[in-house]
């Protein structure tokens, strides 16, 4: 994924799928605590749910550096490939890289254009190590994973009746869950996009469930 100075670091599927992510997460420790529970067991399930996420923020960026190098490096390997092949190589390489179905849209000569451009831009070296960019795009995955845990959290915090601080909790994660459907469906332009927001509140809650069931 290119970033430019103008583009956000972390598309609007990309931050959804993390806050989504930490969400369910601190919602497998909440939705465990009994409204009975005493106040070393709240503490205990906060401590489980807070360095969980922290845990998971950590490898998750990890991971996202990992697929930015790799991804990287697969286009180079594929710029060198173009480059170096025939005429008729290298429009079957960009054909096979490019979305399916979008080489019937070209012809012959366009292809050959896209890899003329390819051949006469310099070749970028061999990089290993996360640009600023991916550094900056691995910080942004930490904190959403880590932050999105305190919304869910923060009842149990402010209030000693574990029961109502449970309702308060969950209505807080399935309200950003709706909040976040919501956004994910404006963004691939559905009308009516709260569609979208009950879908996701639902997945998240058939997530939670499926994960508690696994011992999660």
């Amino acid at each position: 994924m290119a970033n430019t100075p103008e583009e956000p670091i972390l598309d609007p599927l990309e931050r959804s799928s993390e806050i989504i992510f930490g969400l369910i997460m601190a919602l497998t420790f909440t939705s465990t605590i009994s409204v009975v529970a005493t106040e070393a067991d709240v503490r205990t399930m906060l401590a489980g749910a807070i360095g969980c996420n922290l845990a998971w923020g950590i490898v998750d960026a990890a991971m996202y550096l990992l697929a930015q190098i790799v991804t990287r490096e697969r286009l180079r390997t594929l710029t060198l490939d173009v480059a170096s092949a025939s005429p008729e190589n290298a429009r079957r390489i960009i054909v096979d890289n490019i979305p399916l179905g979008a080489g019937m849209i070209f012809t012959e000569a366009e292809l050959d254009r896209l890899a003329g451009a390819v051949r006469s831009n310099p070749i970028p070296g061999r990089r290993l190590m996360p640009t600023r960019a991916e550094w900056r795009g691995a910080g942004g995955i930490f904190l959403l994973v880590f932050f999105s845990t305190l919304p869910v959290a923060l009842p149990f915090m402010f209030s000693d009746d574990v029961g109502f601080a449970l309702r308060i909790s969950n209505a807080i994660a399935v309200a950003l869950l709706f909040i976040i459907g919501c956004g994910l469906g404006k963004h691939m332009g559905w009308t009516p996009y709260w569609v979208p927001g009950v879908a996701v509140g639902l997945l998240g809650a058939l997530l939670v469930v499926i994960t508690i069931a696994l011992g999660g």
